[in-house]
């Protein structure tokens, strides 16, 4: 049995697909190697040293970035679909964005070229990381619910 669709599904998963769909802009800016989205996005901050810092990275943190920001994009979507895919998309956003910003948490990168004390820089990882483990508990509880088919 179905449950009806609450109005926060709406909103959550709306919400969600913003914030993915900036995500995915993000990354593809950056992956086409847009100096001009770079400085955009981080005025007074050297965009060929942003690529260089991204460069740096290793492989599976490349791929985890890439992981989590496409896959919580779709997550967002199929919740939106209400679909039960939405959980383990959401998941698989969830590791992505453990592989890719562990890292930089975990000290394995330098910190950002421009912004090494700023308290974005240190606090935006965490958060990212929450936004997705709750997102991934929010598409969990609704496939509880049977809210998701």
């Amino acid at each position: 049995m179905r449950e009806r669709t609450p109005v926060h599904l709406w909103i959550v998963g709306g919400l969600a697909a913003l914030w993915g769909a900036f995500g995915c802009y993000d990354y593809t800016m950056t992956r086409m190697r847009n100096t001009d989205y770079i400085a955009s996005m981080m005025p007074g901050v050297d965009p060929q040293a942003v690529l260089n810092w991204v460069d740096g990275f290793p492989i599976w943190v490349a791929f985890g970035w890439g992981l989590g920001v496409w896959m919580g994009l779709a997550a967002a979507l199929l919740l939106l679909f209400r679909s039960r895919w939405a959980v383990p998309a959401q998941g698989l956003s969830l590791i992505g964005a453990l592989l890719g910003l562990g890292y930089q948490i975990m000290g394995g990168a330098e910190p950002l070229p421009g912004m090494e004390d700023t308290m974005v820089n240190k606090l935006m990882p965490f958060i990212i990381i929450a936004i997705a483990l709750g997102l991934f508990l929010y598409a969990r509880a609704m496939a509880n619910r049977g809210v998701l088919k």
